[in-house]
């Protein structure tokens, strides 16, 4: 990585303009995958993920066409039934990533009767976390992830 502090705000811009920013999907990387990507300058972001309430997933990033980090997930949804508002407050959670931990979303973010959270340990080279979203007070979604630079 040339820039961490460059590479950071373009790992946030692309967090924001994928996923969470209901960007369009690219042609799928595997069967069955969906795939969204976001290039600026000299980076490219992929994130590629299979499944739907229950999914595994890779964001990955390359400068100069050379992969330069990663980060690896996996969620489940442990609601019988997706409550009302669930993806809403997910993609606004994700488009609040905080750019001293760009890797899911804030500490703590509330929409309505759902709550976000999102813990982790590390840094942007190497880190691990979980994120969940609980409906009054229940644990109704978590997801964990890990990653980092690339050498």
């Amino acid at each position: 990585m040339d820039d961490q502090a460059q590479f950071v705000r373009f790992l946030v811009e692309a967090k924001k303009n994928t996923y969470a920013g209901d960007g369009k999907l690219s042609a799928p990387s595997r069967p069955g995958s969906k795939d969204l990507s976001f290039q600026q300058g000299n980076y490219l972001y992929i994130d590629t993920y299979l499944g739907s309430l229950d999914f595994i997933g890779e964001e990955a990033v390359w400068q100069h066409q050379k992969p330069i980090w990663a980060m690896n997930y996996y969620g489940v949804m442990l609601a019988d039934e997706v409550p009302n508002g669930f993806s809403q407050c997910l993609k606004e959670a994700l488009q609040n990533v905080p750019p001293e931990a760009p890797f899911r979303g804030p500490t703590h973010y509330l929409v309505s009767e759902l709550e976000y959270t999102c813990t982790w340990r590390g840094d942007i080279d190497q880190f691990e976390g979980v994120e969940q979203i609980l409906l009054n007070g229940k644990e109704i979604y978590r997801l964990v992830f890990h990653g980092g630079s690339i050498r």
